[in-house]
């Protein structure tokens, strides 16, 4: 008899155990969780950790699953999925309220809707709107952190806090909730008048350009590593990729760049590949592991340390 899955289901009714969580990643990756429970309302969220924290339970909080790579041994513990639909909802000023557990996409339309500008450049990023501003996203020069007013979050000790944008800790891809592991709840951000019909062009050209340069034709968790910034590149590798440099929001050189430099662009190890589309995607072709992943995520961090004297950073968190 399972003690723990019966103390579980006392306070979370809807708990379940050896979940396979492949199904509930966009890498369609990984062995299956200990516990898991799909909750509905923050209520929901906030009794399963604080549940497990009492039994002395590891606990995961997901949103939609990009970004993330689970061990083909699964996670121990309880993994909640955070499915929270309360509305996304217009406030005085121009801000925007919406609940973490929020497809981003409908945030962005929704603003989009009351011809409010600030989030068009993240049209087509996957995801949920917590795990946006958990990894601070970014594309075309746009980051969450440009419009965050305020976040409410648990922090590690199950506190609930309410965070404004300079406590949240941004930077490049990352947050106070993402290096703490802290559990981001709903946030509001604060927009623009603009122009309905522009706004929509916007966002539909950058789903357009993701269609074209990214292997969505394949599972995958998105961009692998974190863009490198132009300062922390040797002069010579600066003068080398010069012509390749970006504003992302600070000058970057795409990450993709340096893997095609090592060549390893088209690499395999299993069924999981390294994109030729897009070589900062590795991307499952149809019963890929996570360990064959591992491999080629070690194989292009000394490819490119070796070549290039820097050391990517991962922007997938890989879980276990």
């Amino acid at each position: 008899m399972d003690k723990t899955f019966e103390m579980l289901k006392k306070e979370l009714p809807g708990v379940k155990k050896q979940v396979p969580l492949a199904a509930h990643t966009t890498f369609n990756i990984g062995g299956p969780a200990e516990y898991f429970l799909p909750a509905t309302t923050q209520k929901e969220i906030l009794r399963a950790i604080k549940t497990a924290k009492k039994i002395k339970l590891p606990v995961f909080v997901m949103g939609g699953g990009s970004n993330l790579l689970v061990s083909d041994s699964g996670v121990r513990g309880l993994v909640v999925k955070n499915q929270v639909t309360s509305p996304v909802v217009l406030k005085k000023n121009n801000v925007v309220e919406a609940p973490a557990g929020a497809v981003l996409g409908k945030v962005i339309d929704f603003s989009i809707s009351k011809s409010l500008q600030g989030l068009e450049w993240a049209g087509g990023l996957p995801g949920t709107f917590g795990g946006g501003i958990r990894g601070n996203a970014g594309a075309f020069g746009g980051e969450m952190k440009d419009t965050i007013v305020s976040v409410r979050a648990l922090d590690d000790q199950f506190n609930l806090r309410k965070l404004s944008n300079g406590e949240s800790g941004f930077s490049y891809r990352s947050s106070i909730f993402k290096r703490k592991n802290w559990v981001v709840l709903s946030a509001q951000v604060k927009l623009k008048k603009g122009n309905k019909k522009k706004l929509k062009e916007i966002s539909n050209s950058r789903k357009d350009y993701r269609k074209e340069k990214h292997p969505l034709e394949y599972p995958n968790a998105g961009s692998v590593f974190k863009n490198v910034a132009v300062k922390d590149l040797a002069p010579i590798f600066q003068s080398e990729f010069a012509d390749k440099v970006k504003q992302d929001p600070f000058p970057i050189v795409p990450a993709a760049w340096f893997i095609i430099g090592a060549g390893l662009a088209g690499k395999k190890v299993g069924r999981a590949q390294i994109s030729q589309k897009h070589s900062n995607y590795i991307v499952n072709l149809g019963g890929a592991k996570a360990k064959d992943v591992l491999a080629l995520i070690d194989m292009v961090k000394n490819n490119v340390k070796n070549k290039y004297g820097i050391v990517l950073e991962m922007e997938v968190q890989y879980l276990e």
